[in-house]
């Protein structure tokens, strides 16, 4: 999945795909806590498909751990800095470290899904658009403002009252309420206290005023 323009390592970049059409692709928590799998699993360089993966005899003692165990001489290909599930699209923020790293990561989570929705469903035929939608974020207010536009977007899209009640976003990561899979590590970027930053996300009249100054890296 090669770009025209390169991505370029120790870049972040705000990342969009989306389903053809608008399809719903994610329909149950099982397939949103696969997609939160396939981000793990493949931040890494890995020589087995995800679906091989689970068929290894220590899988089933704990995944997080087993994983841990697993890739613990492998090198990450990304920064995974937050991310948003949505019912027909997905949001990152990622920082590239290795060559190729954003594409080579993409890649294998879009066909790794592709490959378990469709036996799924008994389907046919590609999911996703042809390509992921990507944007340099420039500094750091950038970024702060960005995390905020994918932990409000289950609420502007009238999923859920109160972003911390949607489980497929980093946004109780930042919170540190999470107990679920983890899989951020924004904090050599942005200095989060939690109690400020549910203020931060939670005040809407703010944030429509300060989006204008992230409009060139939302992605539509």
């Amino acid at each position: 999945m090669k770009r025209k323009i390169p991505l370029v390592n120790g870049e972040i970049y705000h990342i969009l795909n989306k389903s053809i059409a608008g399809y719903e692709i994610f329909n149950t928590q099982a397939d949103y806590l696969r997609m939160q799998h396939l981000f793990r699993y493949y931040q890494k360089e890995t020589q087995i498909r995800f679906s091989d993966f689970l068929l290894l005899k220590g899988v089933g003692t704990g995944f997080n751990t087993y994983l841990a165990e697993y890739n613990a001489d492998k090198n990450d290909l990304v920064q995974i800095i937050a991310y948003c599930l949505m019912p027909t699209h997905f949001h990152l923020i990622l920082k590239q470290l290795e060559n190729d790293g954003i594409s080579k990561f993409i890649g294998n989570i879009l066909n790794s899904y592709t490959r378990y929705f469709n036996v799924k469903h008994k389907r046919r035929g590609p999911l996703w658009e042809a390509k992921f939608k990507n944007v340099l974020v420039g500094n750091d207010e950038q970024l702060l403002h960005l995390t905020r536009y994918l932990h409000s977007n289950p609420t502007t899209a009238l999923l859920v009252k109160k972003p911390e009640e949607w489980l497929y976003s980093s946004y109780k990561e930042y919170l540190g309420t999470s107990e679920e899979l983890t899989l951020c590590d924004h904090k050599d970027l942005i200095d989060i206290n939690p109690k400020s930053y549910r203020k931060f996300v939670n005040n809407r009249i703010s944030y429509q005023r300060e989006l204008a100054k992230i409009k060139s890296l939302l992605l539509d």
